[in-house]
This record gives C-alpha cells, structure tokens and sequence, in this order.
C-alpha cells in the first residue's frame, strides 16, 4: 500500500457515498500497490462452544473471522487476505468480516489502529473493547464484543460520545460480508414490500421488483432477493420494518447469518452487491485472491438509510446493543429475537415449522393457533446442537394469515410470535425530492428545515448558508435561523460574527419573556464570548442557559470550565 499523502485534502465538493467526501484532517492513502508480502497482524480470539470470532484491533477493530463451530462453517464471510482496495472514503479499505461504520460510511479509519482492552466479566464472559476517537468531529466511539459461555451469538456493546462543545453528527452502520453464490437469499423481514435507494432517491417493490432499478428492468417480475437476479452493482435498504431482525440465507449448504436488535433502535435493514456480471467478478477478484463473490448485509443504527445522519449533542453519549448469530436450515425465518428464530412455511396441505434457539430453552410451549383456535400445542426443550423440525397436516386452502404460531415459556410468558395477519401493509413510497432553490422555497419554516437537513446529512454540493441567509432576508430576526448561521460561523472560527447572531436571537427569544422556552441560543452566545475571551459575559449566557433543562448539563459543565479557568476549583466541582 501507498505512504499517505503528506498534504492536506480538503475535497470540499466530493461527493462520497450520497454524502460529503471531506476527510480533512485525515490523510488520504491514493495507490495501492500490486506486490503480495506476508505481514502480521495482532488478532484477538474469543471463542466458547458455539462459536469462535477474531477482531483485528489494527485494522479498525473489525471483526475479521466468525467460525461456527456447530455447523463447521465461517457465517461471515472469511477474507484470509488482506487486500485493499480504494474504497474507503480515505483510501484503502477491505471486504469480508464485519466493519463497523462511523461516524460516517465507509469509516475514515477503517484501515488505521484502534486501542483494545480485555475484560473478563463475572459470569463467566469475556468483552473485546476497542475504542477510538476519530478526527473529523473528535467523537469517542466503543465497541464491546462480548461472547457468553452459553450463547451462541455474538453480543455488540456500542458507546458513542460527542466530546465537543457543539452538536454534531453520526451514523453507525455494522457492515458484515456473507459469501454468496447462485443459491444466496437475503433474507428481509416479512412486513417488507418496499426498498430504497441511496437517500430514498429511487424505490423499487420488494422481494419482487417490478420495474426498472439501478438502469435494470426488472419486469414483470424478478426476485431481488436472490443475489442471483442482481446483475448490477446495487444497493437496497428496507421500508421500516416492525421485526428485529435481517440476515441472509445459503439454500445449498443450508446456514445462515441473522442480525437482531431493537428495531425502534436500529431501523437500518441494507444489501449492497457488486452484482454478478463481469464487472462485479472482476471487483471479487480486486479484493480477495480465492475467496471468491461476496455481499454486505448492512444494518444501521438510528437510521433507515445512507446518507442518514443522527445528531449527537455536547457531551451526550449514546449506546445500544446488537446481536450477530449463525443459523442452520430454517430458511427464510419469519421471525427472530437473540435466542429463538422460528420459520413456518405452508406447501399445500402441509406446514413445516422450524425453531433454532442460541442457548438451552427448557420447557417452553409451542402454539399453533389457527382462526383463533389451537390446533396444536407441545411443551419440550431445545438445545443450539438441535433443531426443532414438526410437519403438520392442514387443509390445502388454509391461508398463512389465518395462523399463529407462539412459544412461550416455562412461566406462561411469551417469548416470540410469528403472526402473518399482522404484517403491516405499507403503500409503496415515492422517491425523494430534491430541494427546491431558496428563493424558490415557500416560507421561512422549509428554509431552515432545508438548511439544517444540508447539514445534517453533510450535502457535498448543496450550500445550507444560502437558506439561512434568504431565510434573514425576509425575516432578520428569525430565532432559528440567526441562532443556526452562529452556530456555522463558531465551527469556522468566525466568533464575532457568530456573537452578532447570536445576540440577535437572544434579543428576539427573550423579546416577550426573558426566561424562554429554548436555552440553545444562551448557551451557544456563551461560546462565542468563550471564544473571544469575555469570560464574565460567557458565564453569565451560560448560567441562562442552564435555566432549560435541554442544556441544563452542558451549561453548567462550560460554567465549570471557567471556574477552573479562574482557578476556582471547589466552585468547578460543585458545578
């Protein structure tokens, strides 16, 4: 691989991935070379009867290697090279494992060291912690990967942490590679009917396309769940889905990947491809010596797409658990938590139900329930080394929708239910529009939405100051957006200007009542005179701003930090 450049680059129109390709003050790696050279790496195992995982703290903290030891297969696709490519929104960058995106997709660091800890946990656990503070906006990230004695899944801790003075943006998306052939599903949950686009530009029905998608006709009917049916480089990211779970299926060999997590939390369901035609053969080959044809089975946390940026505020931290396992012959699962998956399946006068479970489930009771009444009841435990397989009769014209299969537990409590009825309907969206030019945008509301969304979502061409600004031509007193283009000035060193606007939401805030509803323009006016050197001012706007309960924490931290300014300590700790 090429020596980073030694210059900066600011990239300030690149386009990366729907988004912003500014990487400054990362360096930029631009040549890969073609000589193949034996390089060690320090790994990290975890490992427990069920499954044996390795994490390369060097190369980002990914998740390189995910053995199940039950099935004797790798679940996540296992890239025994390592061979980058220039993919990367800093250059080089890998396929296989599992990488972990952020604050921004592709990871700026997805190639660079990251810190590790070791940690043995009471009950027998063991957590790899890496951990890394990025720099580009100076958030702390922490990933836990936890392995229990008896699961047989892989247990992700996240902590992300703004450590700056200002609001800033993030998106996390687990990127896991699963190897693929002709026979490879994804497999979506069952309330999906509909897949997006990068930034919800274009929109095709799902699993079968209709119509044309990524230049490809699809009509009158093709399944784009089957990696098969994907010619083109393509990605596609799920409608929100009440389920909480995605994954994809090998049908020959019979195994499987799930992700499982929250889906109020982690609504980001993804499949990226190279595609199956010459072009994505000849990226397979870019990136791996024999392991041949992959995809990535993404999944994004606090966002449905990418570009999807979530905001992180001053010194707020947010965390949230996910759960990779390995799966075995079930197919297509219906519905899944991080201890049980079940499948239900009709053929004509025949319905098959399968039930995995990653840890001993004793006494639990299976319900099959149909048009409200039970057909068929059975109490029993189930181990991870077995699988749960029963064939029932039915009549031929039993709808799926008119059954309900249930387990519960050994207390009566309901541990997951598969309930086809239920599955909501969703109308198939429109593609998103792009903004309308500001002398053109309705009214000052839309202004400022537009504005704060080309900022939030890190717009590579499109410039948020020419809302703001038309947004002040017809309205200088605006709160929002007079608090908002000082908020854009603080970023950029410019403090006295950001004091002008500041001061002027102040003054319309507080014009009707001095204690307002919104403390965030008191607190950023306290760190432009921060910044300028006006500490009594900045403690003064400060302690306002501490008097809303939104900035109440981050107001009295900055009170803090003068006090040890002026060398008051006792009164720093109280605050």
């Amino acid at each position: 691989m090429g020596k980073p450049n030694k210059n900066p680059m600011f990239f300030e129109k690149r386009i990366y991935q729907g988004s912003s390709g500014v990487v400054y003050p990362n360096p930029v790696v631009e040549k890969i070379l073609d000589e193949k050279t034996d390089k060690d790496y320090t790994a990290l195992f975890l490992e427990n009867e069920y499954l044996k995982v390795m994490i390369l703290p060097e190369l980002g903290g990914r998740i390189q290697m995910a053995y199940d030891k039950i099935k004797e297969r790798h679940f996540i696709y296992y890239n025994q090279v390592i061979k980058p490519a220039l993919v990367g929104l800093t250059g080089p960058w890998i396929s296989g494992g599992i990488e972990f995106n952020w604050p921004q997709h592709h990871r700026p660091s997805t190639f660079d060291p990251v810190d590790y800890k070791i940690e043995e946990n009471p009950d027998g656990s063991k957590t790899v912690w890496v951990n890394e503070v990025e720099q580009m906006f100076h958030t702390k990230g922490m990933a836990g990967f936890t392995l229990h004695p008896d699961r047989a899944y892989i247990e992700i801790k996240a902590k992300l942490l703004n450590r700056s003075a200002l609001p800033q943006t993030f998106l996390w998306w687990a990127n896991p590679a699963v190897k693929v052939n002709d026979h490879y599903q994804s497999v979506f949950p069952p309330d999906v009917n509909a897949v997006f686009d990068h930034g919800k530009r274009d929109v095709s029905t799902f699993p079968i396309a209709t119509g044309t998608y990524y230049k490809v006709d699809y009509s009158p009917g093709t399944d784009i769940s089957m990696y098969k049916n994907i010619p083109v480089p393509t990605s596609y990211m799920a409608i929100n889905s009440d389920y909480d779970f995605v994954g994809g299926y090998e049908h020959d060999t019979q195994g499987g990947l799930l992700h499982v997590a929250n889906h109020h939390v982690s609504p980001g369901k993804k499949q990226w491809t190279w595609g199956h035609s010459d072009f994505g053969q000849a990226w397979d080959r870019n990136l791996t010596d024999e392991d041949g044809p992959y995809i990535e089975l993404m999944t994004g946390m606090f966002t449905d797409n990418q570009p999807d940026f979530t905001w992180l505020m001053p010194n707020e931290e947010k965390s949230f658990t996910q759960y990779f396992m390995p799966y075995r012959e079930l197919g297509v699962v219906k519905n899944a938590t991080k201890d049980i998956l079940l499948a239900m399946d009709k053929i004509g006068d025949k319905l098959v139900v399968k039930i995995y479970v990653t840890s001993v489930q004793k006494d639990i009771t299976i319900s099959l329930v149909h048009n409200g009444k039970a057909i068929y009841t059975e109490q029993l435990s189930i181990d991870p080394k077995e699988l749960y397989v029963k064939e029932l009769s039915l009549d031929s014209n039993t709808a799926e929708e008119e059954l309900v299969l249930s387990i519960s537990g050994a207390n009566g409590k309901e541990l997951i239910k598969y309930e086809p009825a239920s599955n909501k309907k969703n109308e198939i969206p429109s593609p998103a529009k792009p903004a309308l030019s500001p002398e053109d945008t309705e009214n000052n509301e839309q202004l400022f939405l537009t504005a704060q969304h080309l900022e939030q979502y890190r717009h590579a061409t499109y410039n948020p100051l020419d809302y703001y600004k038309e947004a002040l031509k017809r309205d200088p007193k605006d709160i929002r957006c007079n608090n908002a283009l000082g908020v854009w000035c603080l970023r950029r060193g410019k403090f006295a200007d950001a004091l002008d606007y500041f001061k002027k939401a102040v003054e319309t805030i507080t014009s009707r009542n001095p204690n307002p509803y919104d403390g965030e323009p008191y607190y950023n006016l306290g760190l432009a005179q921060k910044y300028l050197g006006n500490y009594k001012e900045a403690y003064d706007a400060f302690y306002k701003a501490t008097w809303s309960s939104a900035w109440q924490d981050v107001g009295y931290f900055s009170v803090a930090q003068i006090d040890v300014i002026r060398q008051d300590f006792d009164l720093a700790l109280d605050h």
